[in-house]
């Protein structure tokens, strides 16, 4: 009896694609993704102090990530 689920003919196996990062890359990354998450909280914030009243979420991003840039530069 053959099963219904056993694959046919030639069927190649894939194997997961790794890759590496140097110590400066994964710094970068991090750094970029603490970035992303400062800004993601600062403009969660801004939205609570209206109430999460609708039709602001890019005006909130976009002064978070002002915020964000300024607070770098001193």
């Amino acid at each position: 009896m053959e099963l219904l689920n056993k694959p046919k003919g030639n069927v190649k196996k894939q194997t997961p694609m790794t890759t590496s990062m140097s110590g400066s890359q994964m710094s970068s990354y991090e750094s970029e993704n603490e970035k992303f998450y400062r800004t993601a909280e600062c403009a969660y914030f801004k939205a609570e102090a209206r109430g999460f009243e609708p039709g602001h979420e890019m005006e909130d991003w976009l002064a978070a990530e002002a915020e964000e840039k300024q607070c770098v530069q001193h």
